[in-house]
């Protein structure tokens, strides 16, 4: 694998973003989030979305990416306050997306990481995050970065009820 160098996102990110978040989604969630769903997923409309995270410049949220040496982006994190008002955590990672290609080879870890440091910059001593049931790889990367399974909500995506768990640490302090 080629070296992989972790960086805060800038604006001229988003169509990398767009890629890797929608190529993540299609690989990730195949079996799992209805196939019409996926398929309906556009470069475009991803792209425009993290165009508008950029420019509402959301100070308290943090993108980290991953990117090779020849600069093509392979991964990404984000994170900031938690979202849904829960007492018990302060922070929370939104998302952690990897090309399928660079799985299993520590750019997960790495982005992870990179956000709960600011996370902790940023005063938070506590976080969570959600992920879907069926996503048994990224709930067992979870559990082996220290996070315990808290919650469970029920959401609806393309028309499918699917399960997301919650997965908490009281202290991050530890993780990276």
């Amino acid at each position: 694998m080629a070296p992989t160098r972790i960086r805060r996102a800038i604006n001229s990110d988003a169509g990398p973003l767009a890629r890797v978040h929608v190529d993540t989604w299609r690989t990730a969630y195949a079996g799992v989030v209805p196939a019409d769903y996926l398929a309906g997923l556009s470069y475009e409309a991803r792209e425009s979305r993290w165009n508008d995270i950029f420019a509402a410049g959301q100070p308290a949220t943090s993108t980290f990416v991953a990117e090779t040496d020849m600069g093509e982006i392979i991964g990404f994190a984000s994170g900031g306050p938690e979202r849904l008002g829960n007492p018990a955590y302060e922070g929370e990672i939104y998302a952690v997306y990897v090309l399928q290609e660079h799985q299993r080879l520590g750019v997960g870890r790495r982005v992870f990481d990179a956000v709960v440091q600011q996370l902790l910059r940023d005063g938070f001593a506590s976080m969570m995050l959600w992920v879907l049931e069926d996503n048994r790889r990224a709930r067992r990367f979870y559990e082996s970065m220290g996070g315990e399974q808290v919650g469970q909500r029920t959401i609806t995506i393309g028309g499918a009820d699917l399960t997301e768990l919650s997965y908490g640490w009281k202290d991050i302090s530890g993780i990276a």
